[in-house]
């Protein structure tokens, strides 16, 4: 027992030993976590000096020449052919830095880099102030960069955030610094920054926007700091397009200028308080015009939205700008806009024309006159109409609920809150298919539609077309385009229908390429917004607008075009207010229209909407069709434009026109129409709405054993212009057809004794469908036998006895041709040349048939035999035979009684 006592004992000292160990490995291991770091602080210190020697070494050398003068962007189209440079340096007058007023470079100084007298290049200290100032003066109020880094950036590097680029932009400040003075850095500056509207430099920006020489003339502060402003972001503080923006942002600086000590604060509330409309001169017109201008402001923009592009590269960074123009495209659009005969020289249009396949703008068009600075093709925001019941109504109808083209939509008057949704016609129809309402644009059908989608789902096909909805817009009368749009967003989103249901963001430019090679490729990547199917059914649909519709001007021959017409109204209180005719006349209009090539939304209405209208009487609301269509027909030309391509998703089926169901054996051919549907979709039911007709009653056929014929009659079963088709069967063989007429009876000649005749009468309407069938039938009793009489012996004379002969000369002459049977009936009337069996040959043969008396030839070719038959008038069927003509009457007859 006291052997395993200690050996617990044992146990318990080898425990405790064993911990004290522990203590020192902690502090062990912290230790050499501690110099692991170390060690990877002075490595990523070895590591980074070396890489930051590595960039220096590879920094480009100052080039006096780049120092000084701005470089040119070059604009070039979509053959890569250079159009034209953003940049005015050919005729940009330079300063010297004493001819520059001291306000002016006190201005740029202070809302620039306040220190720029007192650093070597770089400010450590403004990296943090700038966040401070930013946060107390506003937005803009002090950049990072001292002035020497903008001008070692403008000059020498680009705008890429990238550790190379800031350390690079360091080493250069100094160097710059080293080589240069305060006073040239800032002259080389004030004379290369780029100030908007073409304006480079302070010399051409005073002239530009205040119409003054600052060499010969002093600037105010206010002038000097709206100046100081605008190189920050030319285009968003221009003060002829966004005064309010160019105001705020003068106001900053005036502030700036203030705490800086440049100006008093009494001076700082008085330019405070003006007015950047009262600064400002109007453009010149050299300024204005720009052959690509409206063109090049898209593409600005859109460089401009870019986080990896600054405005200052676009107008001074030397940049290759590879654009989508097409400047055949371009100068068409912009000559059929320029001299459209507008009936109202303050009517105004916009447009995008745009390639359909990839989203590549070719051209945009606008009216610019009085007031150039109004985009109404890319920015505008106006009411599209019914050019959206594609996009909101049937679009997301088809895509979602896989309905048919020709859905029937009801067509009945509805209300919507306090709204009443009427037809621009002011009727409806009960229901009415979707191609037909779409057609012929009814309002109604299309928002019974978007109320059958649902909000959520036509939203989620809108936006996915680069419409960018709300939910807000969303209200039911949103199918007939009560949200605000633009020609561009228009042309983006029809495009994708003619793309076979993928959307392309439209877009100006292509790629970017820096001075030192760097290229970033900007083109939007292709999107699926819909199911081909969708896009074909929708496209289909829209031909038929341009065919058939309200879209007919637009038609083009030759040329396969889809699209859509599009109005909207003044409300009616501006209606009153202005005293406008309260008929005919409409707010503005659209056409959005598009090819298997080119895509085109073109929009007409006025600057100021609620002054003007357009009047209907005068044509003005069809200008958007009648420009759509002369630009699409001279940009076509010479293009080889291939039809839309059903996709195997549609098939197309023949469906009732009113009820969109299969049609029955009865439905009137004039009611079938061909819709397409998604394939799987295709109706299973058969429309009951039409029955079979009852053509024919009282289907009747007597026996005539004096004429040998049988007479058939019948009456109309229904109060309807029918054609009866006469069959007939004999002795149980097949039918064959007699005769097609628009009689109620007909009569068959000569038949066969001892035979089973058939008959089948089929009335068939107007419009092919058939009615049921109505059968009857007859027997012709056999011939009876007769002896034959014998022949007289010699010494038998009749007329000795007293008996008359038979008068052969006069019997019923078959054999010799010189007498009539008594088939030979009707000889009054030639039949027509046409008539069945007219004159189809001799015989017995009962196919051999005629009309009102035609008949065969028989043997001996003078008489009819027992094949022909004849039409003949229900009333006269029991008196089938007439007296013999005069001049066939027999020798021994009585005279004929003239006077009977």
């Amino acid at each position: 027992m006291s052997e395993y006592q200690s050996r617990q004992e044992r146990r318990k000292t080898s425990s405790k030993k064993q911990k004290a160990p522990k203590k020192s490995g902690k502090k062990s291991i912290f230790k050499k976590i501690f110099l692991t770091l170390v060690v990877l602080f002075l490595v990523g210190l070895v590591a980074g000096g070396i890489t930051a020697i590595a960039y220096i070494n590879s920094a480009p050398e100052l080039d006096p020449d780049k120092l000084t003068n701005p470089q040119s962007s070059v604009i070039l189209d979509r053959d890569d052919e250079e159009v034209q440079t953003i940049e005015g340096a050919d005729a940009r007058e330079v300063a010297k830095i004493d001819e520059i007023p001291d306000v002016l470079k006190n201005a740029f100084v202070s809302v620039e880099d306040t220190r720029f007298y007192e650093h070597f290049g770089i400010d450590p200290r403004r990296i943090g102030g700038a966040v401070l100032a930013n946060i107390t003066n506003g937005f803009g109020a002090e950049g990072a960069s001292t002035i020497t880094q903008q001008v070692i950036k403008n000059s020498l590097l680009t705008s890429e955030k990238s550790l190379e680029r800031k350390v690079q932009e360091a080493y250069l400040s100094i160097k710059l610094e080293q080589e240069y003075s305060k006073d040239q850095i800032l002259e080389m500056y004030l004379n290369k920054i780029y100030f908007g509207n073409g304006a480079w430099g302070v010399v051409d920006a005073a002239e530009t926007y205040f119409g003054k020489n600052i060499i010969e003339e002093e600037l105010t502060p206010g002038e000097a700091a709206l100046l100081a402003g605008l190189p920050q972001r030319p285009t968003y503080y221009n003060p002829y397009e966004y005064p309010d923006q160019a105001e705020q942002r003068r106001n900053v600086v005036l502030s700036l200028m203030e705490k800086q000590g440049v100006i008093t604060a009494e001076e700082a509330d008085k330019y405070q308080a003006e007015k950047v409309s009262d600064m400002i001169v109007a453009l010149t017109e050299e300024k204005e015009n720009d052959q690509y201008k409206v063109f090049m402001d898209q593409v600005v923009k859109e460089l401009r939205d870019r986080d990896d592009i600054s405005e200052k590269d676009i107008y001074s960074g030397g940049l290759e700008i590879y654009t989508t123009l097409d400047t055949r495209a371009q100068d068409i659009t912009s000559n059929v806009i320029a001299n459209y005969p507008y009936s109202n020289e303050d009517m105004r249009s916009g447009l995008v024309l745009m390639d359909t396949k990839t989203g590549s703008i070719r051209a945009i068009g606008e009216t610019r006159k009085d007031e150039s600075v109004i985009t109404y093709a890319t920015t505008g925001q106006f009411q599209p109409g019914s050019t959206a019941k594609p996009i909101i109504a049937y679009g997301p109808a088809i895509e979602n609920k896989q309905w048919s083209t020709g859905r029937s939509i009801k067509d009945e008057p509805l209300q919507i809150g306090d709204a009443n949704i009427r037809n621009w016609d002011r009727e409806y129809r009960g229901q009415v298919s979707m191609r037909r309402a779409l057609e012929m644009s009814y309002n109604v059908p299309a928002v019974n539609t978007f109320l059958e989608v649902g909000e959520k789902p036509a939203q989620e096909f809108a936006n996915k077309l680069g419409m960018g909805l709300k939910d807000s817009d969303m209200v039911p009368t949103a199918a007939i385009g009560t949200f605000s749009t633009s020609p561009l967003q228009m042309t983006g989103a029809y495009a994708a229908f003619g793309n076979g249901g993928t959307y392309n963001e439209p877009h100006t430019v292509r790629k970017v390429v820096f001075p030192d090679g760097k290229e970033i490729n900007v083109e939007p990547e292709p999107e699926k917004a819909m199911n081909d199917y969708t896009a074909y059914m929708i496209s289909d649909m829209l031909k038929s607008v341009v065919d058939e519709g309200t879209g007919t001007d637009a038609k083009i021959p030759g040329l396969p075009v889809a699209g859509k017409t599009g109005t909207t109204n003044h409300d009616s209180a501006v209606v009153q207010q202005q005293g406008f005719p309260t008929s005919g006349i409409v707010k503005d209009a659209w056409f959005a229209g598009y090819t298997t090539e080119y895509s085109m939304a073109v929009w007409t209405g006025y600057n100021e909407p609620n002054a003007h209208y357009l009047d209907s009487n005068k044509g003005e609301d069809d200008t958007s069709k009648l420009i759509f269509k002369e630009i699409m027909s001279q940009v076509s030309e010479g293009v080889n434009t291939a039809d839309f391509q059903k996709p195997d998703s549609v098939v197309e089926v023949g469906v009732e026109k009113s009820t969109g169901l299969l049609p029955s054996d009865y439905t009137p051919k004039d009611q079938i129409v061909y819709e397409l549907f998604v394939k799987g979709s295709t109706p299973e039911k058969t429309s009951t709405k039409y029955e079979q007709p009852d053509g024919v009653k009282g289907l009747s056929a007597q026996y005539n054993a004096d004429s040998n014929s049988i007479a058939l009659s019948w009456q109309p079963g229904e109060d309807k212009s029918f054609t009866y088709k006469v069959e007939m069967a004999v002795n149980g063989g097949g039918y064959q057809g007699l005769t097609e007429t628009g009689d109620t009876g007909f009569t068959v000649q000569n038949v066969e004794k001892g035979s089973e005749y058939k008959f089948k009468v089929t009335a068939v309407s107007d419009s092919g469908v058939s009615t049921k069938p109505a059968e009857t039938s007859v027997s012709v009793p056999k011939e009876e036998e007769s002896e034959e009489p014998e022949e007289p012996t010699e010494e038998e004379n009749p007329e000795e006895e007293g008996e008359t002969p038979p008068e052969e000369g006069n019997n019923e002459q078959g054999e010799d041709g010189s007498g009539d049977t008594e088939g030979n009936q009707g000889d009054e009337e030639e039949p027509p040349a046409d008539d069945q069996g007219g004159n189809a040959g001799g015989g017995e043969d009962q196919g051999n048939q005629g009309n009102n008396g035609s008949g065969g030839n028989g043997e001996d070719g003078s008489g009819n035999n027992a094949g022909t038959t004849e039409p003949d008038n229900p009333e006269d069927t029991e008196n089938t035979e007439e007296p013999a003509p005069e001049g066939n009457a027999p020798a021994n007859a009585p005279p004929a009684n003239e006077n009977e």
